[in-house]
């Protein structure tokens, strides 16, 4: 079974799929020991450790370079953050999608928000580019490779909830193959998209939403945690490196 089959199957049992974001090779391999069965690059991540902000800042051809340095020495399915596609015309975009597959990923997120302006893509431009997408990897053997339609309504829209459900139906219909909504939090919205969108729901561990069990009993088959635990270790190093200069001591790093 190749890495794409085995994470398009991850998506469709009884059991959560779990993603372990990863920023470097470190982490990823640190995440592939600890159990997860699959990686998901966090773009914001990757951007914090080279120094920069998230939204698409980083030269593609680095970005890129280490997500295949993780999808080269983990023996688990990797699925390839790219943002909204590291351009601002379908060609550039698709290109990228191929480059991105080429590397032995099995999957990417590609979201539809605009990067040098607020707002959405339009449903039909987006739809368009989708379908243009599934037509480009089917055509080059990429049969069930994972595309992740992330949809930034709860991030952008005051009323998302309609817009979501829209957007995610035609999605799937374009060749999607799971639907990403960053933001959504509300337990009776989510069991409604569940219940109403014909592909695996993905969401994003944020504060009040953190209960695997839970998001495992109301229909969602994938969660991830983005940039939280990156985040996490960044202030835990940072308040050791305070810790020392303070108190003129390293004996913190020897504390368990």
């Amino acid at each position: 079974m190749s890495k794409i089959q085995e994470f398009h199957q991850l998506h469709t049992g009884k059991e959560l799929l779990i993603l372990g974001n990863a920023w470097d090779l470190l982490s990823a391999l640190l995440l592939e020991e600890a159990g997860f069965k699959a990686i998901g690059t966090t773009s914001w991540g990757i951007a914090n450790s080279l120094g920069y902000a998230d939204g698409e800042l980083i030269d593609f051809d680095r970005h890129l370079s280490i997500i295949k340095a993780i999808s080269n020495n983990v023996k688990i399915p990797v699925s390839a953050d790219i943002e909204a596609g590291y351009g601002s015309d379908q060609k550039t975009i698709l290109e990228n999608v191929l480059r991105t597959a080429d590397i032995g990923v099995a999957g990417i997120n590609i979201e539809d928000s605009l990067k040098k302006q607020k707002g959405l893509r339009s449903l039909k431009e987006h739809c368009h580019l989708l379908e243009a997408m599934r037509m480009m990897l089917d055509n080059r053997g990429y049969h069930d490779f994972y595309i992740n339609a992330r949809t930034d309504t709860y991030f952008q829209m005051l009323e998302p909830f309609s817009e979501t459900i829209e957007r995610a139906k035609f999605y799937v219909e374009s060749g999607a193959s799971g639907i990403f909504i960053p933001g959504l939090v509300d337990e009776e919205e989510i069991k409604a998209i569940t219940s109403n969108i014909d592909a695996p729901i993905n969401l994003l561990s944020l504060p009040g939403l953190t209960d695997c069990h839970k998001l495992k009993e109301i229909g969602v088959k994938r969660f991830s945690f983005g940039n939280a635990l990156s985040d996490k270790i960044i202030a835990y190093l940072k308040m050791n490196a305070s810790q020392i200069l303070k108190e003129q001591n390293t004996a913190c790093l020897y504390e368990k």
